[in-house]
């Protein structure tokens, strides 16, 4: 592995442990998912919900979400409702192949490691 890439996974590594995760901000926050779910359960449908949906950061601020990203962030909040306990045991599994180096998909100096 080049020292570029170890540096790089070192920091983000660094970082997750601080509880810092990059990416753009999500759309849809926890404050908007939980009044769009109530919605979904009085019966409206998300193309009536999401006009009155704003986005609060990132470079979209002010504009509404786009639908597609109500219903992943809908889908998102199903699986983690359904299965939180596999959640978490990927989230553990992944930091762990992490701290000792053997994520799947990356190249690896040894390949028998």
């Amino acid at each position: 592995m080049s020292h570029r890439r170890e540096s790089t996974l070192e920091g983000l590594d660094t970082a997750a442990r601080k509880g810092k995760h990059g990416g753009w901000p999500p759309v849809i926050t926890d404050d908007m998912l939980h009044p769009v779910l109530r919605r979904r359960a009085g019966g409206e449908t998300v193309e009536q919900i999401q006009p009155d949906l704003i986005i609060p950061t990132g470079r979209r601020k002010g504009q509404n979400p786009s639908l597609s990203s109500i219903y992943r962030t809908l889908a998102e909040h199903e699986k983690r409702a359904a299965y939180p306990e596999a959640v978490e045991q990927a989230y553990a599994d992944f930091a762990t192949l992490q701290r000792v180096g053997r994520i799947p998909g990356q190249v690896a100096g040894n390949i028998n490691a």
